[in-house]
């Protein structure tokens, strides 16, 4: 089963939500969470979502506890929303 790029957005984005501000995952608990089964080939769509989010600043890309840039990150690396300032 293919699973849509906005699908993979919420998925992520909800994860992040879930566990709460200042919390992390990594793709692959992302994609676990969208496909028990066959969650390793989806990490590729997952890691492509997560650079497309960073770009727009919902959230950040992150390695060894520093942010990173999305596009020239390795593994292993870990997504943060990026928190909301109230005006």
């Amino acid at each position: 089963m293919t699973i849509a790029e906005p699908q993979i957005q919420v998925g992520l984005l909800q994860l992040l939500s879930d566990r709460g501000p200042a919390k992390t995952s990594g793709p692959s608990a992302v994609a676990r969470a969208l496909s028990a089964n066959d969650w390793r080939s989806r990490i590729p769509s997952v890691r492509a979502v997560g650079v497309s989010l960073a770009h727009a600043g919902e959230i950040e890309v992150r390695q060894q506890g520093q942010v990173v840039n999305p596009e020239t990150a390795n593994a292993p690396i870990r997504y943060r929303l990026i928190p909301r300032r109230a005006d």
